[in-house]
């Protein structure tokens, strides 16, 4: 019995009866195990809410999360390019004579569950996917750099190989997705349940992706269930999904009327009753690929990757180079780190192609020290500030702070300041989050109906006050900007935003900016001294502009401490 095991028996003999109800816990740092494995919640994964919204069509375009339309983009941009390496064969993964062993049928030999149930939810699931065989093959090809890894792990916890292909209903196996419901990663971690399992999010990096760690910590959670359970794989499933407490007190409700507790009697969440049936399907259409007219892209029986140690932080493009590969590449099997290098804090290490570690290894042993990240040594000038700096060279005041030792955001001038900086530009590093993220945006921008504005989040402003003041969806407001719309708002963060409020459409119909230009949304409180024709010419805009904007008469005086709403096309602006 495993250390998890041996833990949840301890836990589960100390609980209470009664469920205590997680949801009002929110994000809470205090979150444990035993609170986890009382938790009510549902979780709708990123890679479910195509199928969602087909078989169930409940999900409106606006309500999905357009996980396809970022692997598989329109645009030609190199971005996209490096997407579209998700599901193109490699040189480890070519069908051929040379391929002996198939990792299919080693993935069909671990497999632990019933699959010769007959219920209408998994034929409702199976006539969805047997129609749909590009969205199997698709999902097939991005889970070849990850599936060895995670069936040999689940071998190695005695779960069934079923388990292996869970990653397809939670993220469609695309290691960037991030769903509504703030999860992220293969296994669609929210931050909360993250914390529990040791996966901690960062400026450099977010654990919840990281291949090895967020594998290890879904497969001790479901580890655990299955021990709660008394090993009912299915009720694990469900609880994985809606929490161990949604499923406890669906056990309960029918025990109380003397009603079968199996998963296909609980009374659940919409979402956990077609969770488990989504993975049913999938296994009977692995396990019989002829029967539902699908073929599955030979994957070898063997590693694709390997992991080498890089011993302190490295710059992603210096390690592409190093090991041989694109940098797209690094990205794919590294899907954790946020920016152009690994974090400073670790975990230090790169996963790379099998083929290419010893390279990578030796490339590592020759390099000079200095050459792992670049440096630039800034002298301080006369109005500058942390956040300024941080914003000129695309990091935050914090790894400023860090990297120079400083107690406080106090600097002074000629000060010298080391800021980390790339090797190359920002296009090069196509996969970091602020490159998938302009991608996105221009994407969205090519077929947008509304005006491009961006607003500067001011302390105290909520995703739903700015969606109601642009006249859009809280959802599109935050998908557009690569958040889930629990995702705190920052003061400083600029958001972007195709409004379809009047007064910027009537700027844009009055000729003053194409609905293309960039505006920025700025909240101005009034001070003392100003007036409606000192405002309007620091801001560079109209007097009756603002007037319009703010339901303003022109010939009244302004209250100092007043907020007013300028929109200031940013090429204008002070």
């Amino acid at each position: 019995m495993n250390t998890a095991r041996i833990t949840t028996a301890l836990l589960f003999a100390t609980l209470l009866s009664g469920c205590q109800t997680f949801t009002g816990k929110g994000d809470s740092d205090s979150l444990s195990e035993s609170d986890l494995l009382e938790s009510e919640h549902v979780s709708v994964p990123a890679g479910d809410d195509e199928l969602q919204a087909s078989v169930e069509g409940h999900a409106s375009q606006d309500d999905t999360t357009d996980l396809d339309d970022s692997i598989e983009p329109s645009l030609k941009s190199q971005a996209a390019r490096a997407r579209e390496r998700l599901e193109q064969p490699t040189e480890n993964n070519v069908a051929g004579d040379d391929v002996t062993h198939d990792l299919w049928s080693h993935l069909r030999q671990r497999f632990g569950m019933d699959l010769t149930l007959d219920n209408e939810r998994i034929e409702q699931q199976l006539r969805w996917y047997a129609s749909h065989p590009r969205y199997i093959d698709r999902v097939a090809k991005r889970a070849r750099r990850y599936l060895y890894y995670i069936l040999k792990q689940t071998e190695d916890r005695g779960l069934p190989g079923e388990y292996a292909l869970l990653p397809v209903v939670e993220s469609a196996y695309d290691p960037f997705a991030y769903s509504h419901g703030r999860a992220a990663g293969l296994w669609q971690f929210i931050p909360s349940t993250g914390r529990v399992y040791g996966l901690n999010q960062s400026w450099w990096h977010d654990q919840r992706r990281d291949v090895i760690d967020a594998t290890a910590g879904a497969l001790e959670y479901l580890d655990a269930l299955a021990d709660r359970f008394d090993g009912d794989y299915m009720l694990a499933l469900a609880s994985y999904n809606s929490g161990a407490g949604t499923v406890m007190r669906a056990i309960r409700h029918n025990k109380a009327r003397g009603l079968p507790t199996d998963y296909w009697a609980l009374n659940l969440p919409r979402e956990t009753r077609a969770y488990v049936p989504k993975l049913i399907a999938i296994a009977k259409i692995i396990d019989d690929p002829q029967a539902y007219g699908v073929t599955l892209p030979p994957i070898p029986d063997e590693p694709y990757f390997k992991v080498v140690d890089t011993g302190s932080q490295i710059d992603l493009a210096q390690a592409a180079n190093l090991a041989g590969v694109d940098i797209e590449e690094i990205y794919l099997l590294n899907p954790a780190y946020n920016r152009w290098a690994t974090s400073p804090e670790g975990p230090h290490r790169l996963l790379v192609p099998a083929d290419n570690a010893e390279q990578f290894r030796e490339g590592l042993a020759g390099l000079d020290p200095s050459d792992r990240v670049s440096w630039k040594n800034y002298k301080v000038r006369s109005g500058d500030s942390l956040i300024k700096i941080a914003h000129n060279f695309g990091t935050t005041p914090d790894v400023i702070k860090q990297v120079n030792h400083l107690r406080s955001n106090l600097i002074r001038v000629d000060q010298r300041l080391l800021i980390p900086t790339s090797t190359k530009g920002n296009a090069s590093y196509a996969l970091s989050a602020s490159e998938r993220l302009k991608d996105r945006q221009a994407s969205i921008n090519r077929n947008a109906k509304g005006t491009r504005v961006e607003h500067t989040v001011q302390r105290g402003d909520t995703f739903w006050d700015i969606a109601r003041d642009n006249n859009v969806s809280v959802r599109q407001l935050a998908r557009w900007n690569g958040m889930a719309p629990g995702d705190p708002l920052i003061p400083g963060k600029r958001l972007v935003i195709w409004s379809k409020d009047p007064d910027v459409q009537q700027l844009a119909m009055a000729g003053r900016r194409s609905p293309s230009e960039m505006v920025r949304k700025v909240g101005y409180r009034v001070r003392k001294g100003d007036s409606l024709a000192r405002i309007a010419g620091r801001f560079n805009v109209n007097v009756r502009d603002i007037a319009s904007w703010n339901s303003l008469n022109v010939n009244n005086y302004l209250q100092p401490g007043q907020s007013l709403v300028l929109y200031v096309d940013i090429r204008r602006s002070p």
